[in-house]
């Protein structure tokens, strides 16, 4: 069906922009009036003509998302059906991308399908997890409070994930600035002080002589380096691609001396707060530990994940499994063991959640005050260590005059 855009008023005044699929600007009019609209503008809207090539459409982010879940929350507790509301949500959204899923989401809900059957359509956007709630929430008849629950995992999620790569970053561009810096003065400044002390006529000390050769040899092979640097990325991607690859990285990843200890944070963080939303909306334990797994992003903690779900379907506890290994520490697993005794499983989950999302606040803020003199060392000291090299022949020629 033919999509018009259109600007209308409220009875307030207040004015209202959108999309709709109509078979005519007649029906599309009228669907207008019965939400007590008034009509300023109404179009077809143009063809896209990058409609149907993926990599040119916008991305659906967990802002979109967010947004989607807490208002469709709101619609459903107010007795809006739920086809209406992902209409109206539809029409809002400022993602077209989005807003074409939600409207194949209503057609096929409106067809029969539960809402959750026709998220599960759209893999890239709403995951097992988001599924498996849904489906609890329509199976217990609590839809608006685990759209609530989800809008608040996601932020959260949302916000662990924003700390580590912020984390991440700073050490990486700061690293990638002084490697571009060194480059340019090896490249373009040391050959200037190389003519100037050709004219000398005197051999160079060894640290200037070290340098001038380095900056030889980038000058030389300046395209070789550039290769060898992107065939080592792209090696490197194609091993983590590999199933033993990947173990190897991510076991590597939580030994590492500092950013090791924030990962194992964070995964205790995502684990709890994850199982203890799935557990309190009603999913089986089973399979709430199957989806946990499965967006772990870590190997080897979905490894020890599907231990813990191998021990529970023996008929075991989940802090027996999760004592025998590193990564989970001995208080969690003692907090998890009074939570599965007092039968408060889920509360018990989301307060380790809590503390350990302050664990990780903190472990950022001190891996970033320790980072900055670090890397500001390092910086200075590559670079000083450059210049004091050039200049040490001009020393040596002034103390020669001089005396």
């Amino acid at each position: 069906m033919p999509v018009y855009t259109w600007v209308a008023e409220t009875r307030k005044g207040r004015k209202l922009k959108g999309e709709l699929e109509a078979a005519d600007e007649r029906i599309a009019m009228s669907q207008l009036k019965r939400r007590n609209l008034t009509v300023k503008k109404l179009k077809p809207k143009p063809k896209d003509l990058f409609a149907n090539v993926s990599f040119m459409q916008p991305k659906v982010t967990n802002r979109d998302i967010v947004i989607f879940t807490r208002q469709f929350s709101t619609m459903i507790d107010a007795g809006l059906p739920l086809v209406q509301g992902i209409n109206i949500l539809a029409e809002q959204a400022e993602n077209k991308t989005f807003r074409g899923i939600l409207k194949q989401i209503s057609k096929d809900v409106e067809g029969g399908s539960t809402l959750a059957e026709a998220m599960k359509k759209h893999p890239k956007v709403f995951d097992d997890l988001f599924v498996n709630l849904v489906a609890a929430g329509e199976v217990g008849g609590i839809l608006d409070t685990i759209m609530r629950r989800l809008a608040t995992f996601i932020e959260k999620a949302e916000k662990l994930k924003s700390q580590i790569k912020g984390a991440m970053t700073y050490p990486i561009v700061v690293m990638a600035i002084a490697v571009l810096v060194i480059a340019v003065i090896l490249i373009f400044v040391i050959p200037v002080f190389e003519d100037m002390f050709s004219s000398f006529g005197k051999a160079l000390p060894m640290p200037t002589q070290i340098v001038v050769n380095m900056s030889r040899f980038m000058k030389g092979n300046i395209h070789w380096v550039i290769l060898g640097i992107i065939g080592v990325v792209f090696l490197l991607k194609r091993f983590r691609a590999t199933k033993k690859g990947r173990r190897m990285t991510d076991d590597l990843f939580l030994r590492l001396p500092i950013f090791g200890d924030l990962l194992k944070k964070t995964a205790v963080a995502r684990f709890t707060r994850t199982l203890g939303t799935m557990i309190s909306s009603g999913v089986p334990i089973l399979d709430s530990l199957e989806i946990v797994a499965k967006t772990s992003g870590n190997v080897i903690l979905e490894e020890i994940i599907y231990e813990v779900r191998g021990s529970i379907a023996e008929g075991q506890t989940i802090a027996e499994p999760l004592s025998e290994n590193t990564v989970f520490p001995g208080m969690v697993v003692q907090m998890i063991s009074v939570g599965e005794a007092t039968g408060a499983l889920d509360t018990m989950l989301e307060k380790i959640a809590d503390f350990y999302d302050d664990e990780v606040d903190a472990a950022v803020a001190a891996l970033t005050s320790m980072l900055e003199p670090l890397l500001m060392l390092f910086l200075g000291g590559a670079i000083g260590g450059l210049v004091v090299a050039m200049y040490l022949p001009i020393f040596t020629m002034a103390g020669a005059v001089a005396g």
